[in-house]
């Protein structure tokens, strides 16, 4: 279902509403979403996914019967876990209706019934202990009370259930990622306009402004940067026990960010599937250093992305239970 991009009023209303922006913003990209962040659902992606949730999580316990994607987007973190054997069935939410229908469309065309629903993560639609899984990728920075939002993770989940969200930003990592994509997008915007370049290269003026538009609003739903200690700490104020947090991507945050930035700043389909390659590539031996190398003498709140996991305790049915 095709969106009309965000106007100028848009964005000025939302910015002092934090869900509207996330609404807004993520119906608008949703039918653009997969390709401006290369999401796929084949080898590559699914390798990602697995691998995310097992440097974090491990492999016990595969396959969780019932799984819950919070801010799912497009499904790209349950539907390539499903396929990795992580998961048998699953549910998408989203707060905006735009992702929960591209994310069933996802899902259809990989052979899939999964359930989609438009939900807020901090009040899930759900009952109580109805899943043995929650997951995330990169959704906990966009949620206005990240606390309520684990109360509510640690409700839904049934006795020694799990939940794993990946690729939430830190604190350091996220300033030196912006900054770098500001100086990429400040320097390819202008030099894709010289003569020389422009016919192959150049966005037309319009859709400069529609990514600065974009911009803008992703500056609103953005709402947090993490420290990986504060991040466990409020996952154990909402109850969850047995916590660990990782933390990755330094030199592939550095390398990466600019790549994407600069694949926004040119003309679709100007960089072919030889660009693709040396961006992918790039990143996954980048990607191998920082977790051989740098991630034993780096101090971990340098690192870009942080990941997080934890259970409910197996008791917490049987102690509600005597109390009642």
């Amino acid at each position: 279902m095709s969106r009309e991009p965000a106007s100028e009023i848009d964005v000025q209303l939302a910015w002092g509403d934090p869900k509207l922006a996330n609404i807004l913003y993520h119906d608008w990209e949703a039918s653009t979403y997969d390709e401006k962040w290369s999401i796929s659902f084949d080898d590559r992606c699914i390798s990602y996914a697995r691998d995310r949730f097992e440097h974090v999580a491990g492999t016990a316990g595969w396959p969780y019967g019932d799984a819950l994607e919070l801010g799912a987007g497009t499904g790209f973190f349950l539907l390539n876990l499903k396929q990795a054997g992580v998961i048998d069935r699953g549910c998408v939410t989203d707060l905006s209706p735009g992702m929960v229908e591209a994310a069933l469309r996802n899902a259809k065309n990989l052979g899939f019934e999964i359930d989609g629903r438009v939900a807020d993560a901090e009040s899930l639609p759900f009952d109580d202990a109805s899943f043995d899984l929650v997951v995330g990728h990169a959704v906990l920075h966009h949620i206005p009370d990240v606390e309520l939002a684990m109360r509510e993770v640690m409700r839904v989940l049934r006795p020694g259930g799990r939940f794993v969200f990946a690729g939430e930003p830190t604190i350091h990592g996220d300033v030196i990622a912006r900054k770098l994509s500001q100086a990429t997008w400040w320097a390819a915007s202008r030099v894709t306009q010289w003569a020389p370049f422009k016919d192959r290269w150049a966005r037309t003026p319009a859709e400069l402004d529609e990514s600065s538009r974009a911009a803008a609003l992703e500056s609103v739903v953005d709402l947090h940067t993490f420290d990986p200690d504060r991040l466990a700490a409020t996952a154990l104020r909402a109850g969850a026990i047995d916590v660990r947090t990782v933390t990755e991507e330094l030199t592939a945050a550095w390398f990466g960010w600019p790549v994407r930035t600069f694949e926004a700043a040119v003309k679709p389909g100007a960089l072919g599937f030889g660009w693709a390659m040396f961006a992918y590539r790039g990143w996954q031996r980048l990607s191998w250093v920082d977790e051989n190398v740098f991630d034993r003498i780096v101090p971990d709140e340098l690192f870009y992305n942080v990941s997080i996991t934890g259970t409910k305790s197996a008791l917490a049915y049987d102690m509600s239970a005597e109390i009642r």
